[in-house]
């Protein structure tokens, strides 16, 4: 699975923290694109969608959210909680994000900007699309 932890380094002290966020450094990509999530409930899914060619890091800059995350193999669940920790999400993974703490701040770095038609949105046909006709063998581990 297209999918991958990134690690930020944090520089700070008395005064507070910082994470630098810079493009292909510690974003393996040229940012195009930045957004971010907030005012969510618990009860609520997001996401629910592939894309085709986009990549994105996700970063939970404040609280905790989780992904369920498929490539067509199997499904993979990561929670993101820590500000100093991202999420590599490459092209083709199906992602559902729920479990929203009260507080969660959910920024997404792209690298390309928004297009309608990169994204598929019914899950039988991301499978169908992500399978092409292919053999899947297990689940990649995070």
């Amino acid at each position: 699975m297209d999918i991958q932890p990134i690690s930020l380094t944090s520089h700070g002290d008395s005064r507070g923290m910082l994470v630098a966020l810079e493009q292909e450094r510690n974003v393996p990509f040229p940012i195009r694109r930045v957004y971010y999530l907030f005012a969510t409930t618990p009860d609520v899914h997001r996401g629910r969608h592939a894309h085709r060619r986009l990549n994105q890091l996700a970063i939970a800059v404040r609280g905790r959210v989780t992904f369920l995350l498929d490539d067509g193999g199997g499904p993979v669940e990561v929670v993101l909680d820590d500000p100093t920790k991202g999420l590599l999400l490459g092209a083709m993974v199906w992602r559902d994000l729920y479990d929203f703490s009260d507080d969660c701040v959910l920024m997404v770095l792209a690298d390309q900007h928004y297009d309608p038609d990169d994204y598929i949105t019914d899950y039988d046909d991301f499978l169908r699309e992500a399978r092409g006709g292919k053999r899947v063998e297990g689940v990649a581990g995070w």
